[in-house]
């Protein structure tokens, strides 16, 4: 399909008959579909492998991309090419889903949590799940308390944690134990086993 086919793409409704989706405008549907993920110039056109300066022109406006630059796009912005072009309709049923296979997680790694990003294939979720390995054995290894916005859930997956939160007495936790709190509580966890403790979190969004 070319670039000017995307431009007059049609959607068949349920009756089986054709209409024309509306077409937006490509450089500010790119720069929505960017900061719906939070993610900065920068970080956009690393994850499609473009140049920060083309990425500009093309949410300005500013050149008419390929294609193939449009294919590599939509790849970084884990979307198909034709999103790029029309939001999802409304009305229409969201049947999404990410298999992550064990080990497979996207890393991220601090100097006190082993992260492990879990469903990383999916955007504009409701809750992100991970898996973490507890690498942190005393409280004074964190810079202060970690607090966020919404909720949050632990399960301890194997061995001990103790887990500090602002308001409340520090609990031992071991595999089986979960908590569910506040995550705008002051919050941090530690190992209090001889390996690194693991636990799943789920954070709502």
């Amino acid at each position: 399909m070319s670039l000017e086919e995307l431009k007059t793409l049609s959607v068949t409704r349920d009756d089986g008959s054709e209409s024309t989706v509306e077409q937006l405008d490509l450089g500010r549907r790119v720069r929505e579909l960017r900061k719906e993920r939070d993610w900065t110039l920068e970080r956009a056109a690393k994850e499609a492998g473009l140049a920060r300066s083309t990425l500009s022109k093309i949410e300005n406006d500013q050149m008419s991309p390929t294609f193939e630059l449009m294919k590599k796009l939509a790849i970084g912005l884990g979307i198909d090419v034709p999103q790029l072009f029309t939001p999802p309709r409304k009305d229409q049923v969201s049947g999404r889903m990410d298999v992550t296979r064990s080990g497979e997680g996207k890393p991220l790694v601090t100097t006190t949590y082993e992260h492990e990003l879990l469903g990383a294939g999916l955007i504009k979720k409701s809750m992100l799940p991970y898996r973490t390995q507890i690498r942190a054995r005393s409280f004074d290894e964190f810079d202060g308390w970690v607090r966020h916005d919404g909720e949050e859930f632990v399960y301890v997956l194997t061995g001990k944690v103790m887990f500090y939160s602002e308001f409340y007495e520090p609990v031992e936790m071991v595999r089986g134990d979960s908590a569910y709190y506040d995550a705008s509580m002051g919050h941090n966890l530690i190992s209090t086993s001889t390996e690194d403790a693991s636990v799943l979190w789920v954070t709502s969004l």
